[in-house]
């Protein structure tokens, strides 16, 4: 089983030898390298700045290109931390990974669409080709363009597992890489149809994105919902290294597993975790 830690019980260890969280410290000083998933880079991007407040000497360089990426760049020592939005699996065992926040996938279509909600089993069938044309589920007279994301991404890992689909199923029309290219790609087509990260599509549909997050199972996908536990399709954001972190990293993990990065969770429109 992975190393997975919910940061409290380390971190109160932690806390208790170093006197506690957030405070000035004249011993931080370096940088530090963090690549991985573009969920939770944006996050991670907030919280180094306010890390890099605290600590004047310390430079974090944040890097996006998939779970996956963060993964690899991690073993190969290639990056400091990485980042992955999905559960840690017992293949990658050897790390240690801590949760940071929590998130949903959500399914986005453009605001447009007549198109309220879909089941599970229209859904599958438009990402699996059997369903062509919105009006197949009571929508326009229109080819439905099917946005996938990229091999390599956590969040196709969670739709897929959660559909219980392969990835060679899947008969896309577009496929993207990132939650921005997502929401970009569906508000500007409005036949399509995609899944991103229920935080950036709330905040971006609360920004004037041309976008609309439809339920699923009924629920709607609400940043609450995920946080109330009663939206189905919940993922784990978390931060790994590849041994126990020390030093500069340590520090850093603590700071992003405090409640001194709170608010920064909540502004990303993600879901903070009780502490």
């Amino acid at each position: 089983m992975a190393k997975q830690f919910w940061c409290v019980g380390w971190l109160l260890v932690f806390m208790a030898a170093n006197g506690g969280c957030g405070g000035e410290s004249s011993e931080a000083i370096g940088k530090l390298v963090v690549t991985g998933s573009s969920t939770v880079a944006p996050l991670v991007a907030e919280i180094a700045k306010r890390f890099e407040q605290h600590y004047p000497h310390v430079r974090i360089d944040v890097q996006t290109g998939g779970s996956s990426r963060g993964i690899s760049d991690v073993r190969r020592g290639l990056a400091d931390v990485g980042m992955v939005s999905r559960a840690i699996t017992s293949d990658e065992a050897d790390l240690y990974g801590y949760l940071i926040a929590l998130d949903g996938v959500c399914v986005i279509v453009h605001r447009d669409n007549p198109v309220r909600e879909l089941t599970d089993k229209q859904i599958i069938d438009i990402y699996t080709g059997a369903i062509t044309n919105w009006r197949a589920v009571s929508g326009r007279d229109t080819p439905i363009v099917v946005v996938n994301k990229a091999e390599g991404r956590s969040t196709l890992e969670v739709f897929l597992k959660h559909f219980r689909l392969a990835s060679d199923r899947i008969k896309a029309s577009v496929i993207i890489g990132d939650n921005q290219q997502g929401i970009k790609t569906v508000a500007g087509n409005p036949a399509a149809i995609g899944y991103v990260s229920i935080g950036a599509a709330q905040y971006e549909a609360e920004h004037a994105a041309s976008i609309k997050i439809l339920p699923m199972g009924g629920v709607a996908g609400t940043v609450e919902n995920v946080s109330s536990g009663l939206f189905p399709l919940v993922r784990p954001l978390n931060l790994i290294t590849n041994d126990e972190p020390i030093e500069l990293a340590r520090q850093f993990i603590e700071f992003a597993c405090s409640d001194s990065v709170r608010d920064l969770v909540m502004e990303q429109y993600f879901v903070a975790l009780s502490r």
